[in-house]
């Protein structure tokens, strides 16, 4: 009996033990090599509403200086192109108050429904309950760090992949690349509560791993051009060869870190390797495929993403619900980085999607 019982603690130990007692390094790869294969099935709706005619939607753009922001706010204009529909897009500048004054902006001008993109939904949520008095649908991209739809602000539906997944596939490509001991910086901006869920998540998976987080650097994502050249000289300085990998919850990050690893004697490829949590920039592709001062990104697929925000906001005016659909993420390294679209330095899966909602919208 007392076999027994002592065999039974055992097992329900085993099966709540976190990832890191239970030898990762299979899981991690596994995990890993799932998100890094092409992604070339159709797993999104069929089915919808087809396209209500002559409607005008205003996207407000969080900061079209972000290679994320932009590319999702290009699929939305694609998308409206193909739909049939007139689009005007405004950018918030990267600052609050710049966002407040696009919303402000879109509100005045009375269109048919407004995409926000990378603005975070607590923070305009005075403006978007205004487009909800005003019977003006809000579809939102990265508004929260959960996707669909989001009642407690206002929001039909929000776009995004699943940040745990991301954070996940980042964290345990690191781990795997340091042989199981990552000395990592985490970088986020806590003006975005999808970025501090990215990061929180990070950190707990690296430190569930055996990991080390050296540090967890709180800067904005819009100030990365003036701050990280200095911060990088810092933590270098601070930890040396401890530091052995970077964790961003935004390509941007990198886009200014090279100059001072460069000044310090290292390479495109030397530690600390640069490894992104999202978003799949232009500039993170270029960096990667170049082997220069970033090693992978987590990418989401943007333009497919744009796609989705237009059918969301065609299924919002035509009093339908959320499609349920969450896109898939892709692990881009440079072993990989030719796959779905990789030439056109996006993440572009080869899975119809195009034409998937060109039939649910009647125009093919």
């Amino acid at each position: 009996m007392l076999r027994r019982t002592v065999l039974l603690s055992m097992l329900a130990l085993s099966v709540s033990m976190p990832m890191a007692f239970a030898d990762t390094k299979g899981d991690a790869q596994a995990f890993v090599d799932k998100y890094a294969t092409k992604v070339e099935k159709w797993d999104g709706p069929t089915k919808g509403p087809v396209a209500k005619p002559d409607q005008s939607i205003v996207i407000v753009a969080g900061d079209l200086r972000n290679g994320g922001v932009l590319g999702a706010v290009e699929g939305m204009k694609e998308a409206a192109a193909a739909i049939g529909w007139s689009v005007r897009v405004l950018d918030g500048q990267g600052s609050v108050s710049g966002r407040a004054a696009a919303m402000g902006q879109a509100l005045a001008t009375s269109p048919n429904g407004i995409i926000i993109a990378g603005v975070d939904s607590v923070e305009q949520k005075q403006s978007v309950e205004a487009a909800n008095k005003a019977n003006i649908p809000v579809v939102s991209w990265h508004a929260s760090s959960k996707a669909g739809p989001l009642k407690e602000d206002g929001i039909f539906g929000n776009i995004t992949t699943d940040p745990d997944a991301v954070a996940d596939a980042a964290a345990y490509w690191a781990y795997l690349d340091a042989g199981g001991k990552p000395g990592v910086v985490i970088f986020t901006d806590s003006t975005y509560e999808m970025a501090i869920a990215k990061a929180d998540r990070l950190k707990k998976t690296i430190e569930d791993l055996g990991g080390t987080v050296l540090e967890y650097v709180d800067t904005p994502i819009a100030d990365t051009s003036t701050r990280m050249p200095q911060l990088a000289s810092t933590l270098l300085q601070r930890y040396g060869t401890k530091w052995t990998h970077s964790l961003a919850v935004n390509d941007l990050y990198f886009d200014f870190i090279a100059p001072s690893l460069s000044a310090a004697g290292l390479s495109g490829i030397d530690r600390p390797i640069n490894v992104s949590a999202g978003d799949g920039s232009a500039s993170a592709y270029q960096r990667i495929r170049a082997k220069q001062y970033q090693a992978v990104t987590v990418a989401e697929p943007l333009n497919l993403q744009g796609w989705q925000a237009i059918d969301e906001m065609n299924r919002a005016l035509a009093g339908q619900g959320w499609s349920n659909y969450v896109t898939p993420l892709h692990v881009v390294t440079t072993a990989n980085i030719e796959f779905d679209g990789g030439a056109k330095n996006t993440f572009d899966p080869q899975n119809g999607y195009r034409d998937e909602y060109m039939k649910i919208w009647g125009k093919k």
